[in-house]
């Protein structure tokens, strides 16, 4: 088998490939370039906290929400059965530390 072209052919198929591997070279030079690393990473990096930090308001929210169906009704009246407990507990809390701040005093 014989290669049926002529020497301009083969000229011109060496000129494209070498354009070729000039623009590969390129490109992996842009790749492996210090800037290129950093801002790759910083990118990455990024969309991770972007990622955290949207789970992370999902399961406030969530959480939120729970708080929220304890003490609230479907209706969104209060939930006084549950409610008066917690500010009873929250008084109680507030008068032993208003007592124990004045012992301290004087």
């Amino acid at each position: 088998m014989s290669d049926a072209r002529t020497p301009a052919q083969i000229e011109a198929d060496i000129v494209r490939r070498r354009e070729q591997l000039a623009e590969t070279l390129d490109e992996i030079g842009v790749r492996v370039h210090p800037k290129t690393i950093v801002g790759d990473a910083k990118a990455k990096v990024a969309s991770q906290v972007d990622q955290a930090k949207g789970r992370a308001l999902d399961a406030v929210q969530r959480a939120c929400a729970d708080v929220r169906g304890k003490f609230v009704a479907d209706d969104g009246s209060p939930r006084l059965e549950r409610l008066l407990p917690v500010a009873a507990v929250v008084v109680g809390l507030v008068g032993l530390l208003a007592v124990s701040s004045r012992k301290r005093k004087g």
